[in-house]
């Protein structure tokens, strides 16, 4: 599919990768429609959509809202006249010991995460089969193949993602639906304000664990999706590298996640009170792609504790051949 005169639907487009996305496709001349919470930070990727070279339309719109997002999906067809391409992209998520998380922020979690992205297809999917075409993205996380410790509801959610994309495809499949895809994207760390943003229980104020790609990597594979689908995606050498570590030596990779993120994933000497983060309230500004955490990568600790990773997986993996 031709991503120009394309429309992209794009949840989570305030900030992050969903921001991104939002600018990749404007770029290549699409019309994009904007949902997040923070209206005023939909008006000013708006106006850099425009100013990229694409149409825009914001609709503040809050996923775990079935009506909303149900909304949302007419607005697009409305304004634009069909949709193309959804972009589910919309996630929280929470650092806390798992007997300390509050049950309600557990759950806002799963809420946003998962039933945001059914009311997305729900809303999405009847367009594209009766137009006989179109592309569904899924914005997941290698967590859904290697999870870690303190961040529970995040990984199970990114895991239901998973496994709702293979599910829809094999759906559609025997419908005889073949020309609507779905796909499924797995990044690996991401530099977006996320880990900012975050719910927090651990006392300890999270960062975004190295190694660390941009938001920008992210968008350009979402485009090249539209362009030609697949079903899954990972994004970020790193993860492909862990991914694969996990398939051959789960204990090993799980211990060395735990450590990792207990060690680079936390800070130990920067403290943080406890809090809810953006669940229940969107944060405040304009919003941005960026996190500030590109770059920060490059000390020597980080890179080895990322080599160490590296090596770990490629070891395991020619012994497994073996």
């Amino acid at each position: 599919m031709r991503v120009r005169d394309s429309v992209v639907v794009v949840t989570g487009a305030s900030s992050g990768i969903g921001r991104a996305t939002a600018l990749a496709c404007a770029a290549h001349g699409a019309a994009v429609v904007l949902a997040a919470r923070r209206e005023d930070a939909l008006q000013e990727v708006v106006h850099q959509c425009e100013a990229a070279g694409g149409s825009a339309l914001a609709v503040p719109t809050d996923v775990t809202d079935a009506d909303a997002v149900q909304g949302l999906a007419r607005r697009a067809v409305e304004g634009f006249g069909r949709i193309d391409v959804w972009v589910n992209c919309a996630a929280v998520t929470a650092f806390a010991p798992f007997q300390e998380i509050p049950l309600g922020d557990f759950r806002r979690i799963l809420d946003v995460n998962i039933m945001g992205y059914v009311h997305g297809a729900r809303a999405a999917l009847p367009y594209l089969r009766d137009q006989g075409k179109g592309v569904l993205i899924d914005v997941s996380s290698i967590v859904s193949a290697v999870p870690q410790p303190y961040t529970h509801a995040y990984s199970m959610t990114k895991a239901a993602v998973r496994v709702l994309g293979a599910s829809l495809r094999q759906e559609l499949w025997l419908d005889g639906a073949t020309h609507v895809k779905v796909c499924t994207v797995l990044p690996a760390t991401i530099d977006t304000p996320f880990f900012d943003h975050t719910a927090n229980y651990t006392g300890r104020k999270a960062k975004a664990l190295p190694p660390v790609y941009s938001a920008e990597r992210v968008a350009r594979t979402i485009v090249n999706l539209i362009r030609v689908p697949r079903r899954e995606v990972i994004v970020g050498p790193m993860g492909r590298s862990l991914v694969m570590q996990m398939k051959v030596a789960p204990g090993l990779t799980e211990r060395q996640m735990a450590l990792q993120v207990d060690k680079a994933h936390l800070y130990r000497t920067k403290p943080a009170p406890a809090t809810d983060g953006n669940l229940f309230t969107p944060a405040p500004g304009t919003g941005s792609v960026s996190g500030g955490w590109h770059g920060k990568r490059r000390t020597a600790l980080r890179r080895a504790a990322s080599a160490a990773l590296l090596t770990g997986g490629v070891l395991m993996a020619r012994r497994w051949a073996r």
